[in-house]
């Protein structure tokens, strides 16, 4: 299933999509507050679990491009959508919202109008009552983007994420949270 909005199409990941996607996982910017960079097999098999979900749930982290005629128009620009965890929390089990964009798209209001399509498609389509995004504290980009889509965050909620050792830099994380009712309030 394909979202749309004015400037973007979330789609079905392509084979076409992989190499910008590898690109994507190996730049330091962008991966900034994440564990490593990916290498290029790293990065297929991510696409390949990320397709995977899609495949299996009809809903994921989808490949996100740009309409538009020439110029304007950019066919893989990263992904945003809805995943589950893999890890178990205080919080979960639950659906996350998340985004990855290559950097030249930063800054261009990408992430939170995708990431806003998203959100209408779970608590539209899927029927959820929550949804929740987390980052490293110091990801204030990520945290502007969950702030601007209403999602809102209570520093009880915080954690440990338990897939990275004690001690790592990255290990503390921020949890936000929209539930649908506030989400309704919010579009009404």
């Amino acid at each position: 299933m394909d979202l749309t909005t004015s400037r973007l199409l979330l789609r079905p990941w392509r084979d076409a999509d992989l190499s910008a996607f590898a690109q994507l996982n190996d730049d330091p910017a962008v991966m900034e507050f994440l564990p490593r960079r990916l290498s290029r097999d790293e990065s297929d098999a991510t696409a390949a679990r990320i397709r995977t979900a899609i495949e299996n749930r009809g809903w994921g982290f989808w490949a996100v491009e740009v309409k538009g005629p020439g110029h304007t128009a950019a066919p893989f620009i990263g992904f945003v959508g809805l995943s589950v965890p893999s890890f178990e929390a205080h919080f979960t089990p639950c659906v996350e919202i998340g985004w990855r964009l290559a950097k030249e798209y930063w800054g261009c209001g990408y992430a939170s109008e995708a990431a806003a399509a998203s959100l209408r498609f779970a608590f539209e389509n899927l029927k959820l009552q929550q949804i929740v995004a987390f980052t490293v504290p110091l990801n204030k980009r990520s945290m502007r983007v969950m702030e601007r889509i209403g999602m809102s965050r209570d520093p009880a909620d915080d954690f440990e994420h338990p897939k990275l050792p004690p001690g790592h830099p990255f290990r503390p994380h921020v949890l936000y949270r929209v539930s649908r009712s506030a989400w309704l309030e919010r579009e009404a």
